[in-house]
């Protein structure tokens, strides 16, 4: 096909995303939905020109369904499988900012997920006296956020560095006192990376009840893309550096209507092939120079917090170009000794939709209501696909989720919340349904 060819399919399919988040979005409205967001992690006391503040939660799940590798791949032989529990923490966040004067501020954020990472090297005695390397825990340590801002006015601000890509409801307020569930929102957890973040420099600002935010930043790597997770992982590294063969380009508007009442629309669109170390697949008439690998999100949300209910909606869809050309290349790369390479196939479209809506049950007691506790009942349901590819969709079905979850969330201060919450994902046959209980604590605030 000619590089025409393939420019104009790209429009198609970007405007395809539009079009059809566009129906979400009018569905979506026609609920009630909210969140009280931190739109930053600095937010500075008056008279303070240091902050500190972070977010953490605790997990303990007991999941009623198999957790072995081929569960997927030989459904039946792993249907009566025991049930298994864990215990998690799946993130525990620092945040640190100062305010230099001028309008010039610093802001920084440091991720612990599932506890970091440890290891050890170790004399052992019963392996005469050799010296072992032992890997003791998984997790990641990672700086989500480290950039400097410069401010002109409240409608016009420049920021430099390593920032959060606002792509999707989950991305813009993904702190634990945003969502409801135990853990994040699956089906753009799933799809998209969480939290995206990458080096860039971002354009924005609040101009009466509209604020936008403009970015340019390091593109994403198709290598990284795989069947089960889709672009997930492609904002990743794993060297020491990020590539950035190829850039990417984010854009959020959010309009504040009415008290409590927030209507967003985001997108991101790059090319994400050609965008790893070395860059070997390029140049001197290479079989796959033209091969761009374009990527276009479009997501549309909205969240409201008015009269005792919190409800919160989002609808997302991607494309990803020349899928067939990277699964070629993919495969070729992966059986490389050591490669990071991702050998999974990828699909050139994926979904997320959800909404969840929950009602503050202590509003009606007065005691309870002045001092400031909250209980709400809630419900969530969900719908997401991370694999859909242009034929064959039947041999990896169990992308396709139907998920619902209900539960409790109890604030006995306003910065701590208690939650529970039962979960089922419905999948086609012959998969096997997956059920799990969920109980967690979680904290959000600013210490200083």
């Amino acid at each position: 096909m000619s590089k025409i060819g393939k420019s104009k399919k790209d429009v198609y399919e970007w405007k395809r995303c539009v079009l059809l988040l566009t129906s979400y979005f009018l569905f979506f409205t026609s609920s009630l939905a909210q969140v009280n967001a931190s739109d930053s992690v600095m937010q500075h006391a008056k008279g303070n020109r240091l902050s500190v503040g972070g977010y953490g939660e605790v997990a303990y799940s007991r999941e009623f369904f198999s957790d072995h590798v081929n569960r997927y791949s030989s459904p039946a032989n792993y249907k009566d499988d025991p049930s298994h529990g864990k215990f998690d923490i799946p993130h525990a966040v620092i945040y640190m900012g100062y305010d230099f004067g001028k309008g010039w501020t610093l802001g920084t954020e440091i991720e612990f997920e599932h506890t970091g990472t440890g290891s050890a090297i170790e004399n052992e005695a019963d392996e005469a006296a050799e010296w072992e390397y032992e890997q003791e825990k998984g997790g990641e340590v990672e700086l989500e956020q480290l950039w400097i801002n410069k401010r002109f006015s409240k409608a016009v601000n420049l920021k430099f560095g390593h920032i959060i890509v606002p792509v999707g409801l989950n991305n813009a307020h993904h702190e634990p006192l945003n969502y409801f569930t135990v853990y994040r929102p699956e089906g753009e957890n799933t799809i998209l990376p969480s939290t995206w973040h990458d080096t860039g420099v971002s354009f924005w600002g609040r101009y009466g009840k509209v604020k936008y935010e403009l970015q340019m930043v390091a593109g994403l790597n198709a290598m990284l893309f795989n069947r089960d997770k889709w672009i997930h992982h492609g904002a990743g590294s794993p060297f020491e550096f990020k590539p950035a063969n190829q850039y990417g380009f984010a854009a959020r508007v959010d309009y504040f209507a009415l008290s409590g009442f927030r209507m967003g629309i985001s997108g991101f669109y790059g090319n994400s092939a050609h965008n790893t170390y070395p860059n070997d697949l390029k140049g001197n008439g290479k079989p796959y120079d033209d091969v761009k690998g374009t990527v276009a999100i479009g997501s549309v949300d909205l969240t409201l917090n008015r009269w005792n209910w919190i409800v919160r909606g989002q609808a997302d869809y991607g494309y990803v170009g020349n899928t067939s050309q990277l699964n070629t290349i993919k495969d070729a790369k992966a059986h490389a000794s050591n490669s990071p390479v991702k050998s999974a196939i990828i699909g050139k479209n994926a979904i997320a939709m959800g909404i969840e809506a929950g009602y503050d049950v202590f509003s009606q007691i007065t005691k309870l209501r002045h001092d400031e506790q909250k209980l709400y009942v809630f419900g969530r349901y969900e719908y997401y696909d991370s694999y859909i590819p242009a034929s064959n969709k039947e041999m990896f079905d169990y992308t396709n989720v139907h998920r619902m979850a209900f539960g409790l969330n109890y604030y006995p201060i306003p910065q701590i919340a208690i939650k529970a919450d039962y979960s089922l994902r419905k999948l086609k046959a012959p998969y096997n349904n997956e059920s799990s209980l969920n109980i967690g604590i979680a904290y959000e605030g600013f210490f200083l």
